[in-house]
């Protein structure tokens, strides 16, 4: 499945490029099927996140994709959904009556001590300063809210692909270098795992901070369990750049195959 991938941004939320540049640059570098993901509507302020008025036009330039590369490469109209909690998620009606084929869940937000939303992903200044202002420094609260809402995500599903499961886990450890092999977090991502694999959904390996920040997500620590439970893969990139559409990908496949997994 080299020749797939959908985790794919364009400016329709935080991506540098349009459908028709992201659509050409797949065709030129040799894909079958791009699976399109802009950030969902929310409710709330965010400039990462697409407005529901531009769906229309979303699902129409997508449709001009396909006919125009008809025959060489297909590309699907999907959505990377936030999780929101329990009234804004992936299996609300706002979502579920969208023309999508399909939809990534994922978590970008959580509620401060004092339930306000807040954004943790993205880059570290950002989380850092976010952390200090509205969490009081408390990363432990932090990451167990993130897993927390994350398996409240798993629970409520209506997706098809789970999105970068332990993503936190980056702006975490450069706040706390040790955090991830602390018995608490341990603990709490084993649940995790543990109904991802009763879910049966599909889990993404996400490879686009493998190159700046050494990681994929998951973390491949974590990639022999899911593979010997038979957890369905897929290897995507969430490219933000028509360049980066097969960023590292080739790297996670190849580790994968090490590991004894050939049907991703």
């Amino acid at each position: 499945m080299k020749r797939r991938n959908f985790h794919t941004h364009t400016q329709f939320c935080d991506g540098r490029n349009t459908v028709a540049e992201m659509a050409r640059a797949a065709v030129e570098q040799g894909f079958e099927v791009i699976g399109f993901t802009p950030h969902a509507p929310v409710p709330i302020q965010s400039p990462c996140n697409m407005s529901m008025d531009d769906v229309p036009q979303y699902l129409e330039e997508v449709r001009r994709a396909n006919d125009q590369y008809a025959g060489s490469c297909r590309f699907l109209a999907g959505m990377e959904i936030d999780y929101l909690g329990p009234d804004c998620n992936a299996a609300s009606p706002c979502y579920v009556n969208l023309d999508l084929d399909f939809c990534i869940s994922s978590v970008h937000f959580i509620p401060d001590q004092k339930g306000e939303l807040v954004d943790v992903d993205g880059k570290y200044e950002r989380f850092k300063r976010n952390l200090e202002e509205h969490f009081g420094n408390d990363i432990r609260y932090v990451v167990e809210t993130f897993y927390n809402r994350s398996m409240d995500m798993m629970r409520t599903g209506g997706f098809t692909i789970l999105g970068h499961f332990d993503k936190i886990a980056q702006n975490a450890s450069y706040y706390d270098p040790d955090i991830e092999q602390r018995d608490w977090y341990r603990a709490l991502i084993d649940r995790y795992i543990d109904l991802i694999i009763e879910s049966g959904v599909t889990v993404e390996i996400n490879t686009k901070a493998r190159v700046e920040h050494g990681r994929f997500f998951p973390h491949e620590r974590y990639w022999p369990r899911l593979i010997a439970a038979g957890v369905p893969l897929v290897v995507n990139s969430d490219a933000h750049y028509a360049d980066r559409l097969d960023a590292s990908r080739d790297e996670a496949l190849a580790m994968l195959k090490s590991m004894g997994y050939d049907r991703v």
